[in-house]
């Protein structure tokens, strides 16, 4: 459905305006082709797996302690085993809150990717609208990114372009 809108909306966008100029570009090749964007998530995949390695370390260790537990639970007292329990949810509920910490919706990786590719994406649409500006395009649309286009003439992709005006060109 939402594809069909989107057709619709174009074909209206098309006939009602075809005074006005679209092109296209393909995010995903832009990206491919400019180093700093693979470096960050180079950079982001590091630390990803380092913060990973720090959660699944405190897994472990609730495992380990749980294993323990279930071992030496016939020769513990009510005390020793609510102790022991108490300690294994305590290790279950660190490893819990750093994941959430690392990896949430607002967690470090998130703040990371965001302060890493911010600026690339910044100089990305500053270098799209500045040939926008120059050619009098009214829209241009990430063909990467929207499912709704199903032929889209190299005539109108200007991906080389913005790759050329930040200094990766061919």
């Amino acid at each position: 459905m939402k594809k069909v809108m989107m057709i619709c909306l174009f074909a209206v966008a098309a006939m009602t305006a075809s005074a006005q100029k679209f092109a296209l570009i393909d995010m995903e090749y832009i990206l491919k082709n400019v180093p700093a964007y693979e470096r960050a998530n180079e950079q982001l995949n590091q630390v990803s797996k380092k913060w990973q390695a720090e959660v699944e370390a405190l897994n472990t260790e609730a495992s380990t302690l749980y294993k323990n537990y279930q071992n030496e639970v016939v020769f513990l007292s009510q005390e020793q085993k609510k102790a022991k329990q108490e300690a294994i949810m305590q290790k279950e509920k660190e490893a819990s809150e750093l994941k959430r910490k690392y990896f949430g919706p607002e967690g470090e990786l998130f703040k990371k990717r965001t302060s890493l590719m911010t600026p690339i994406q910044d100089e990305i649409y500053n270098a799209v609208k500045d040939i926008s500006d120059q050619r009098g395009y009214s829209l241009v649309v990430d063909r990467a990114a929207n499912a709704g286009i199903i032929f889209g003439s190299p005539k109108v992709d200007i991906s080389n372009e913005v790759l050329q005006k930040l200094g990766y060109g061919n």
